[in-house]
């Protein structure tokens, strides 16, 4: 177990925001005053107290506020995005990519299934079907006993809220928490948990920039669980390593770099 973890830190948690909507929309600053980001740190703030130390982060800032200091020291980085995917850097998505194959974990809410983080974990287009008007979501629990349920109400209602509906092209999840239900008959995975190297990843659909889901209790309460469950306890943040190994020498291993030398 990490020396954090076993000493009762807080965890170190970043919510990314790419705060576009907020600064060009003023019926988004109604909802948002704060900004998106700002009302997702809320929530967490008030699910988990002093269990978590909670910062924002922003696509304006220099390097949009993720540099190698700022990941180094973070246990769990929550990201939002949807009208700028474009204007992420490139090095900042492998300067992600790292820490989360290193083991911190990484929440994806609703349209930033488009990221370039995401799609670069998940290996796939990450596209699916949409409709952006006024719909109700029914969110319910497939999976009751996992840690991201836990007081998650079984079913709750968001009453307006944009349409996802599959098929949404993303690898088979390692665990299905939620799936979701709208007024037109479609059906989408909203809640899904994966594993990529040492880190912990769970993308959750709920939200959107033109309706108050993130200041929903409930919405709040599958966020704040998720960031509890997507900190890891690995002693030390490093990535997996290709390693030779002896016969019955079970613990020395030696670099080895292969074909990839090349």
């Amino acid at each position: 177990m990490s020396s954090a973890i076993a000493s009762g830190q807080p965890m170190r948690v970043v919510v990314w925001g790419e705060n576009v909507h907020e600064q060009e929309q003023q019926e988004v600053r109604d909802i948002y005053p704060h900004g998106m980001h700002g009302a997702i740190k809320e929530g967490i703030e008030e699910n988990l107290g002093q269990r978590a130390v909670v910062r924002t982060a922003t696509l304006q800032d220099p390097e949009h506020g993720l540099t190698e200091e700022v990941l180094r020291d973070t246990d769990v980085l929550v990201w939002w995005g949807h009208a700028a995917h474009d204007q992420v850097a490139d090095d900042v998505v492998d300067r992600i990519q790292r820490h989360v194959l290193a083991g911190m974990g990484l929440l994806v809410l609703h349209s930033g299934h488009w990221s370039k983080i995401f799609g670069r974990l998940m290996g796939t287009t990450c596209t699916l079907r949409w409709r952006s008007k006024d719909d109700r979501e029914i969110v319910w629990t497939v999976d009751p006993t996992h840690p991201i349920a836990r007081g998650v109400p079984h079913p709750f209602i968001i009453p307006a809220q944009e349409m996802y509906g599959e098929f949404f092209d993303v690898p088979a999840p390692d665990e299905l928490v939620f799936l979701s239900t709208f007024s037109g008959g479609e059906v989408f995975r909203s809640g899904m948990t994966y594993r990529r190297g040492y880190g912990r990843i769970f993308y959750f659909s709920p939200g959107d920039q033109d309706y108050p889901v993130y200041h929903q209790q409930e919405v709040r309460r599958v966020i704040a669980n998720a960031v509890e469950w997507a900190r890891t306890d690995r002693p030390e943040r490093t990535s997996p390593v290709l390693l030779r190994y002896e016969r019955e020498d079970f613990y020395n291993g030696h670099g080895y770099a292969g074909a990839m030398s090349n």
